[in-house]
């Protein structure tokens, strides 16, 4: 492949591997700096990837992994300040409907997370999922299963803030 080769490569999968890592981290700050290690990683290996039959997904695998790495680490450091008293700063504020997902998405254990990101966001499936995390097609299935049913519970009306029961203001007009 051309020495631009990899340049390329970048421009097209770099948004596309930061929205994924977006999804499973809750943050763009940190998809960014996992995605740019993942990539910098790549550029090292780039005459060996360039003959992958998939690239993409040799980055999205580092990525995640680095992702999972570096959530593991954060709650250890959460737990630390927790212990100590420390609050940590708010996360920068998402659009509502973003923010209703990611913030059900972080309530969910990372397994499920993942193996939601990856298969309904990602469209993997399920075999591919199961490559990616080092667990059976079974236990894949069943976290998806898990996960959905989860995500359901936290994104009810009831869960998020709104009334059970109450409809919204446009039919209570329109029954007048």
């Amino acid at each position: 492949m051309r020495e631009d080769g990899f340049a390329a490569f970048f421009r097209e999968v770099y948004p596309r591997v930061v929205g994924q890592l977006r999804l499973l981290t809750g943050d763009l700050a940190s998809a960014e700096d996992v995605a740019q290690e993942a990539f910098v990683r790549a550029a090292s290996r780039w005459a060996q990837l360039a003959r992958y039959e998939q690239p993409e997904a040799w980055v999205r695998k580092t990525a995640f992994r680095l992702a999972v790495d570096g959530l593991r680490r954060a709650r250890r450091h959460q737990r630390a300040l927790a212990r100590l008293s420390v609050r940590p700063e708010p996360a920068a504020t998402l659009d509502a409907e973003d923010h209703e997902v990611v913030e059900a998405l972080q309530r969910l254990s990372l397994p499920l997370r993942e193996a939601l990101v990856l298969h309904h966001c990602l469209d993997l499936p399920v075999e591919e999922v199961a490559a990616h995390t080092g667990v059976t097609a079974g236990t894949v299935k069943s976290r998806l299963a898990r996960g959905r049913e989860r995500l359901a519970e936290l994104l009810r009306p009831a869960a998020i803030g709104g009334a059970a029961g109450t409809a919204p203001k446009e039919e209570r007009h329109a029954r007048r």
